[in-house]
């Protein structure tokens, strides 16, 4: 399966649970590629990026159990100097100070925008000096785009808004993917003089040939995972800061393919932009390779590495990303990640130039569309109509109604009820401008 996602980017510089034998679900809640697919004698073939590397797509472990041990759970003690714990209460300060070691995190919530802001508390606020963290996540269906990306060149648009899929993007720069329960986030935060993301692949393919030593994985010099020289099963992204640095990657286990390569693949037509593209490149979940490589055991096999490798202890602390007694401000942090002005706004500069078609008297008649957008807003509109299908000033009017409106169907939406209380009365006309706003809607 080929999925999308184009050229990649530059990186950027850039519940207080009781033990149990098996790991807790993670709670349900609301981001690495563009592309098109399909299942193939039960393998998936596709392509994604997360950072600057083709990625994968991940979908749910559907009927998989649980088989993780109950030491990678976070034993109920008040030893335990990192307490992040759903509903134990830790002061702030206490936390980013008690650290004494590396520690490793799980998030419990599958909501994308407060994953990211995770990352972006533990980068801003903790101190990593001999203290390296792995944050381990996964999301409910989302598109992740990288942070110099253009989401109307990468994705279905339309299609993400009827099936309920969100949008979201990175901080750190890479292409485009699709995240589900069947994809494992990896992030890697240590100082910026420590960061190495050859070495935390070189962890992942250990942890994975810990549990099957057969396994053909290997890491490229693109910073990449490989599955049987060939099959992408991670890529990368990552950002650098002035002190703190963290390193991203997926590692894909099992997913709707089919789903994955419609909404990775963009339908809309003549879009210029200098936005990075995402790079195409083959995928396989790692599953079809070894059913036994659930996720569980693939997040479980990643952490006994990490803690052997940093000497620490072998736990998977639990924590809930909404927690303001642990995570100061980080709520504001997800609102700002789910704000239009950043998921959309921070698009880089780009224009369509496109026309379609209208029936008119059983002839097809064509309307031709130059749009420029600018931090998501429309800059320049230039609609031409067939005069006899539409009167130059009208169409005059909707190219100045629309300049200053965020290039979104929404906007657009109510725009057309505005212009159809302009000419009360004329139903002709008014089905005329319902045919051309849905038209521009669909390029949206």
């Amino acid at each position: 399966m080929r999925l999308g996602v184009k050229e990649r980017a530059p990186q950027d510089s850039p519940s207080h649970r009781k033990p149990s034998a098996t790991p807790p679900p993670a709670a349900s809640g609301a981001p690495p590629h563009a592309g098109l697919g399909s299942w193939q004698s039960g393998r998936m073939r596709g392509w994604l990026v997360f950072g600057s590397h083709a990625y994968l797509a991940h979908g749910p472990a559907r009927g998989v159990g649980a088989t993780g041990s109950s030491s990678m759970l976070i034993p109920f003690s008040m030893k335990n100097c990192f307490q992040l714990l759903c509903n134990f209460k830790v002061p702030a300060a206490g936390f980013k100070n008690t650290v004494k070691s590396g520690l490793i995190l799980q998030s419990i919530s599958n909501d994308v925008y407060h994953n990211l802001a995770v990352e972006d508390w533990i980068h801003d606020h903790m101190n990593l000096e001999g203290k390296p963290v792995l944050f381990l996540w996964r999301n409910s269906p989302t598109v992740v785009t990288g942070r110099h990306q253009n989401p109307w060149q990468e994705c279905n648009l339309n299609l993400m808004r009827e099936e309920g899929v969100k949008l979201a993007r990175r901080r750190s720069g890479g292409g485009t993917v699709y995240h589900d329960m069947g994809n494992i986030n990896l992030t890697f935060f240590t100082t910026k003089k420590k960061y190495d993301r050859m070495e935390n692949l070189k962890l992942v393919v250990r942890a994975l040939k810990a549990v099957q030593p057969h396994l053909d994985v290997q890491a490229t010099e693109r910073f990449d995972l490989l599955l049987d020289g060939q099959f992408k099963i991670s890529g990368t992204a990552s950002k650098i800061g002035r002190n703190a640095a963290y390193h991203h990657c997926t590692l894909l286990c099992s997913t709707d393919g089919t789903f994955l390569s419609s909404l990775l693949k963009s339908p809309y037509q003549g879009i210029r932009s200098n936005a990075t593209a995402s790079t195409p490149a083959f995928v396989k979940n790692l599953m079809e390779k070894d059913p036994t490589l659930t996720c569980e055991v693939v997040i479980n096999a990643v952490a006994t590495e990490y803690a052997a490798s940093h000497q620490i202890d072998n736990h998977i602390h639990l924590i809930n990303p909404t927690d303001e007694t642990v995570f100061p401000g980080i709520n504001s942090k997800a609102r700002e990640l789910q704000t239009w002005e950043w998921v959309y706004g921070k698009t880089p500069k780009f224009s369509v130039d496109t026309s379609f078609t209208v029936l008119h008297e059983q002839s097809h008649l064509e309307i031709k569309v130059f749009i420029d957008v600018k931090n998501g807003r429309i800059e320049v509109c230039n609609i031409e109509a067939p005069d006899h299908w539409l009167p130059l000033e009208i169409c005059d009017q909707l190219n100045a109604s629309l300049i200053g409106n965020k290039f979104c169907p929404i906007e657009t939406t109510v725009l057309t009820s505005i212009l159809h209380r302009t000419y009360p009365g004329d139903d002709e006309l008014h089905s005329k401008w319902n045919i051309l706003c849905e038209k521009i809607k669909g390029i949206m």
